[in-house]
């Protein structure tokens, strides 16, 4: 199958019981037994191509953009990676057998679990908004830890890529949560690789060195927090609308490709902006920034709202298998838990 997320594989007996999730990416190395020249890899490598499956997927004019590979080389690449990745049709009984052994990620909470039918499902993107207090960059501490556990807790037994642009990623936070589910603290933050976003274009440059790292080894998690407010800043008024959507779809395929590629589960978060023109005692009055280029890319997209006290309230705003039902969770000291009555 086709890269979708970590599929667990039927262990047999105790020597496999150690890895259970197979990685379904090929290293770009294997094009060296296909006869391609190994600087003609390093070429794609410096481009950011790390894996046989990102050299299947990118279109011929992107290849040849790659400095040195000429066009002929290019259609010869594209027939080899076209015999080792599926790129053909399945019947929907063969694609109902991949999602089966679909792994989700726990949010730490039981109820936003059920709501999710699972979790935080790898292999695609989904979206998380709300006002700011809503428990957002809690979530995403939680998830960075939670990744790491065993498939049979709800994790997916790799490490976590943490891309911050609002100067909100806390160390401490993710010691707390490590605690809470019996982890050792020192190892789940050496299992977290952070970087902290300075403006949009350095925030595309580190997708290109997040899949060099995850080429490196086996990740489960890319968090963006937020996806959208280095665009909102970077980009102001009418006039750089089209430019700031552009990019902004360019970012988001970026990481639905490596959501694919890679099969790690891709968690954004994204802000809200006032809608003046609804009646302010409408129910809701915010709406998600980024409009239609954000809706489109995302998976699944959840609304996060406040509640009474700690708790707060998770919407299934769009997906194409949850209901729209919502539930409650709580933020906690040590991330994200039940709610408290």
């Amino acid at each position: 199958a086709v890269a979708q997320g970590y599929y667990e594989e039927p262990a047999q007996g105790e020597e496999q019981m150690e890895d259970e999730v197979n990685v379904n990416y090929q290293s770009l190395d294997l094009l060296q037994e296909q006869g391609v020249a190994a600087n003609d890899i390093q070429k794609l490598n410096d481009a950011g191509f790390h894996t046989i499956e990102s050299v299947a997927h990118a279109t011929v004019r992107k290849l040849s953009e790659v400095r040195g590979l000429s066009e002929a080389k290019v259609l010869k690449l594209k027939d080899i990676v076209k015999q080792l990745v599926p790129m053909d049709f399945k019947t929907a009984a063969d694609a109902l057998e991949d999602r089966k052994s679909l792994v989700t990620l726990t949010t730490g909470s039981t109820e936003l679990d059920k709501l999710l039918e699972g979790g935080i499902e790898t292999g695609s993107l989904t979206e998380v908004f709300g006002e700011f207090r809503t428990g957002k960059t809690q979530l995403c501490h939680t998830l960075c830890v939670t990744c790491q556990m065993p498939v049979s807790d709800g994790g997916a037994e790799g490490k976590a890529i943490y891309i911050d642009t609002e100067g909100t990623f806390r160390p401490q936070r993710l010691q707390a949560i490590a605690e809470r589910f019996g982890m050792d603290p020192n190892v789940a933050l050496e299992n977290v690789a952070y970087a902290r976003a300075h403006n949009s274009e350095h925030q595309t440059e580190l997708l290109k060195m997040a899949a060099a790292i995850m080429s490196q080894d086996r990740y489960a998690l890319i968090v963006v927090d937020s996806a959208t407010a280095l665009y909102r800043t970077d980009y102001s008024g009418r006039g750089e609308l089209s430019e700031r959507q552009m990019q902004l779809a360019q970012f988001l395929r970026q990481l639905t490709r490596l959501a694919e590629e890679f099969g790690v589960a891709v968690f954004i978060t994204n802000q809200v902006v006032a809608n003046p023109d609804g009646m302010s005692f409408a129910k809701d009055s915010t709406k998600p920034i980024g409009g239609n280029i954000v809706a489109h890319a995302s998976t699944t997209r959840l609304r996060l709202r406040k509640g009474r006290g700690e708790n707060r309230i998770c919407t299934v705003y769009d997906s194409p298998t949850l209901p729209e039902a919502d539930c409650q969770f709580a933020v906690g000291p040590s991330g994200i838990c039940d709610a408290t009555e």
